[in-house]
């Protein structure tokens, strides 16, 4: 995964998210929507050849980019836990 900042500002923030699809899109999208602070969070994927996911994040003056990261880590979070039941229902 790469991400690529097209814009930016203290409460605002759209960029590409090379490498990544719907599913982790919906997964970030999501996330991002359980910050209070958050007014839009949404993304397209264009179709075409090199269909990328472009984000749009706004927030109510709250840092962006900490909400941002602050949504990475909880996914971080649910992630690893689902890990670790998956790995007790397969033993």
């Amino acid at each position: 995964m790469e991400l690529e900042v097209l814009e930016s500002s203290k409460d605002s923030i759209k960029f590409k998210l090379k490498g990544e699809g719907h599913t982790f899109c919906n997964l970030l999208r999501k996330e991002l929507w359980n910050d209070k602070g958050v007014k839009v969070c949404a993304y397209k994927i264009e179709y075409t050849l090199d269909s990328v996911p472009i984000f749009i994040v706004e927030t109510d003056g709250k840092e962006c980019k900490k909400v941002l990261a602050d949504a990475t880590n909880r996914l971080k979070k649910v992630v690893k836990e689902a890990s670790q039941k998956l790995v007790k229902i397969a033993k």
